[in-house]
């Protein structure tokens, strides 16, 4: 039987504790390696690697089987125990890494003939699925799949000189055709995923379907409260589109260990499938990883592995989107003020993987959404996590902005359908410093952010306390060390 995997490691550098094959904090190179087998042996099912983002070995399985030939033979085989799967660009949207697409699709034949070679029989694929960011139609998943099958592994019978073909010479490609798994991120095709995914589906003859929902980047652009309401509404709709087609269809859903970003950590996994039970696949970021004890992250991973998918529950649509909205402009209103602050402070986040820039609503000078034509003029923001490094270092937890838009009905419909939401930001303002709430907020905030406290972290006050002090001063003295510090002591870096 296919493995569909459950917990899928990914490369997002949200960790504040450096991992030991890390070079100078910093992982890259042959550490990405290292990891894979690490995660492996963690327990974790599946390794994104990401084609998109940073600078990608295509030569992955090659070192993975040479340099540990004794764990992938004894231990996890590669494609039946565990899985590689590969993000790869967008080239409806990631113009500059179009060919990087080829590239990655290329590597998938040379991966399958260096597994059968190693494992001395017929094998499954190492490399069986990729994942296509910023998917926003079904046509952009086809045009994948029929590029690889087509021109990578249908190549195999075009015809060479003196009636060779080119099979003939290099041998069969393998697998013959990939999955494609469609990474939905912005606000309108999440709540629409359905129409996406159903388009796609419609006359295919798939086993099944997986599905990959952001939880970062739609909190990054609308705020907390829209990105947990946006996703149940695309789970929801989900688990209708797999009653109707027959089609299992497997939730995967990135989530980091911050509030903000899902709050997925390794000691509080009941709580994101408390929140959305349809979940198949979870992913594992790096602060997951390396800022918890070993064996708590094993346990954690166990716990994933463990859980089985149920019904994603309904909810009101139309009442929650109309939340969305208006949470969404009061979010949006307090991160243009608080951009030239965020921008400057993120300056001192360390950087904890080598990866290249990466395209979001907020990213490349794009305007924030939904606001095109309003005047106002464009804001640029680091990623997500160097979003949440920047706020939580001075004491602003990024999950209060945009919730003093809600009213007590609004407050009454959100403890119906978002349980979690109290705890969410009780864990988030133990990190912050109500005197930065106040000067930077307003009272307003304040009161908020009083309200849901739940105990103070003094010793994060005061280093926030003195990283605002340093940059009041404009002195960069202690300031990087000050942001790892607060890190270490939330178990997240953003």
């Amino acid at each position: 039987m296919t493995l569909i995997p459950k917990c899928m490691s990914t490369q997002h550098p949200d960790n504040a504790t450096a991992p030991p094959f890390a070079i100078d904090g910093v992982l890259k190179g042959e550490g990405e390696i290292t990891e894979a087998v690490h995660v492996f042996q963690l327990g974790c099912d599946e390794q994104m690697w990401d084609s998109e983002g940073k600078e990608a070995d295509n030569r992955v399985v090659q070192k993975l089987l040479t340099t540990h030939p004794n764990f992938f033979k004894s231990e996890r085989h590669l494609g039946k125990d565990c899985m590689l799967t590969l993000r790869v660009p967008n080239p409806a949207i990631e113009t500059e890494m179009r060919k990087s697409l080829v590239e990655a699709l290329q590597s998938i034949p040379s991966a399958w003939d260096i597994a059968k070679e190693f494992y001395s029989e017929s094998t499954e694929p190492p490399i069986q699925e990729v994942i296509l960011p910023f998917t926003t139609s079904a046509e952009e998943l086809a045009l994948v799949e029929a590029y690889y099958r087509k021109f990578i592994a249908g190549h195999e019978a075009l015809p060479l000189a003196e009636g060779q073909t080119v099979r003939d010479w290099i041998g069969e490609f393998y697998p013959k055709q990939v999955r494609v798994i469609p990474l939905i991120e912005d606000r309108e095709h999440m709540v629409n995923c359905d129409k996406v995914v159903g388009h796609y589906l419609k006359g295919r003859d798939l086993p099944y379907q997986r599905v990959f929902l952001a939880r970062s980047d739609p909190a990054l652009n609308y705020g907390l409260v829209p990105a947990e309401l946006m996703l149940k509404i695309g789970l929801s709709k989900l688990s209708r589109l797999e009653d109707q087609t027959g089609i299992p269809i497997y939730p995967i859903v990135g989530v980091g260990s911050v509030p903000f970003r899902g709050h997925l950590n390794p000691t509080n996994v009941e709580r994101t499938f408390r929140e959305h039970p349809s979940i198949h696949t979870l992913t594992v970021q790096s602060a997951f990883k390396y800022d918890y004890d070993t064996d708590v992250v094993r346990e954690g991973i166990q716990q994933i592995l463990a859980h089985e998918r149920g019904e994603a529950p309904m909810i009101d649509e139309a009442r929650a989107m109309a939340i969305i909205a208006k949470c969404k402009d009061a979010y949006q209103a307090k991160v243009r003020e608080l951009s030239p602050i965020v921008s400057k402070v993120a300056s001192y986040v360390p950087k904890r993987r080598d990866r290249k820039l990466h395209v979001g609503l907020f990213g490349y000078g794009r305007s924030l959404d939904d606001a095109h034509d309003d005047g106002q003029q464009e804001v640029t923001l680091p990623r997500a996590i160097g979003f949440c490094a920047a706020l939580y270092s001075i004491g602003i937890p990024p999950e209060i902005l945009g919730l003093t838009a809600l009213d007590a009905d609004d407050l009454a419909f959100l403890k119906e359908v978002y349980p979690s939401m109290e705890e969410d930001l009780a864990v988030a303002l133990r990190y912050a410093n109500q005197y930065m709430v106040k000067d930077l907020l307003g009272d307003e905030y304040l009161q908020l952010s009083v309200k849901y406290a739940n105990g103070v972290d003094r010793v994060h006050e005061g280093l926030t306390s003195a990283i605002w002090a340093a940059l009041d001063r404009d002195t960069t003295v202690n300031i990087p060390h000050y942001v790892e510090e607060a890190a270490a002591l939330r178990h997240f870096l953003g």
